[in-house]
């Protein structure tokens, strides 16, 4: 056996053992934020969100998606950031959550879909009194531009 074939074969052996982790890249405004792809069950285009009276304004209202009413929450607001500007662009993404089952964030736009390792993934901490902060739990490095990652097991329908 050709010797260089076996080096390559080693090399290409362990690049396939690094885990990488695929994010959705979505926007708010200027900023990136990642989701991970194993939370999300949708992404659909805007529709008309039914308001639940008494409820924090960043809880939009409820969707109905194939029968199931999803609860939908502005996640710029959440954030702290502008009131969201519905666009062509603008999306809900259903996800997961542990606590809360499915869940609808509006989004600006989404992007992509990146595979990150766990080199280009930094942890972050943070003020925990900072309910911004406290949504996101690491930073992506991704051709050169950094994507700020959500903690999905922060996100609450409680509390603001």
């Amino acid at each position: 056996m050709d010797l260089s074939l076996a080096n390559n074969y080693v090399v290409e052996e362990e690049q396939s053992i690094i885990e990488t982790v695929q994010f959705i890249v979505i926007r708010f405004g200027e900023e990136q934020y990642g989701i991970d792809i194993r939370y999300i069950d949708n992404i659909v285009r805007m529709q008309h969100i039914t308001r639940v009276p008494k409820m924090p304004a960043y809880l939009k209202g409820v969707i109905n998606l194939r029968g199931e009413v999803i609860p939908v929450i502005s996640m710029r607001l959440k954030m702290g950031l502008a009131a969201d500007e519905i666009t062509k662009a603008s999306r809900i993404i259903v996800v997961k959550l542990e606590q809360e089952g499915n869940v609808g964030f509006i989004v600006d736009e989404v992007k992509e879909v990146v595979q990150l390792t766990a080199d280009e993934i930094e942890k972050i901490t943070y003020n925990a009194k900072d309910e911004k902060a406290n949504l996101i739990n690491a930073v992506g490095k991704h051709n050169g531009e950094l994507i700020s990652l959500f903690d999905l097991s922060a996100v609450s329908l409680e509390g603001n």
